[in-house]
């Protein structure tokens, strides 16, 4: 079983923000494998399902990006998970372009809140991520407002493509082939 988390902030005023990217693809997911992320439990919304075979639960902590790890830890030790190697953890980073990809198998926080929390909670950093880059704040800009922002018409295009390739990652990484999907999905993008 995989506990596939994707981080974001509850409440309408932050749905389709560049913070909330995890959340977007757990919805894309839930619609695709016909899974039903309603049911509140650990601090989330969780749902349970199978995706191309593999028993998963979708996750979408409802505690605000900054203490994701309460969630995830409590979801992680009542479904007895190795968070090593059965977690999935999918959220924004600004260090990447628009609609970039990066698959990573462990590593540190990086500066997002979110993924910080989530160390400290689990008390290590191996647990596979996918990032989906949101884009460099703007020279001027305050890093809280910009990621709380929506993106603009044509990058929410772009996104919609990421998300899509995201799934395209998760699936080789249910399959166990993190690497393959490293070296498929971690090429910048022309």
């Amino acid at each position: 079983m995989y506990i596939i988390a994707g981080l974001g902030n509850p409440t309408r005023e932050y749905e389709n923000t560049r913070h909330n990217i995890g959340f977007m693809t757990i919805d894309m997911l839930a619609e695709k494998y016909d899974i039903s992320v309603t049911t509140c439990k650990h601090k989330a919304l969780i749902g349970k399902g199978v995706i191309n075979g593999v028993k998963a639960v979708l996750v979408k902590p409802l505690t605000y990006m900054n203490l994701s790890g309460e969630a995830i830890r409590e979801i992680v030790d009542y479904y007895k998970v190795d968070a090593t190697s059965e977690l999935i953890v999918i959220y924004d980073d600004i260090s990447l372009d628009v609609g970039q990809l990066r698959i990573r198998k462990k590593g540190s926080a990086g500066g997002h809140n979110g993924i910080k929390n989530i160390i400290a909670n689990l008390g290590h950093d191996t647990f596979m991520r996918i990032k989906i880059g949101v884009g460099e704040k703007p020279k001027g800009y305050d890093l809280v407002d910009y990621v709380l922002g929506h993106f603009a018409g044509e990058e929410l295009t772009v996104i919609r493509e990421s998300i899509e390739k995201a799934d395209g990652a998760l699936q080789l990484m249910l399959e166990g082939r993190v690497d393959a999907a490293m070296n498929e999905y971690n090429t910048k993008k022309s």
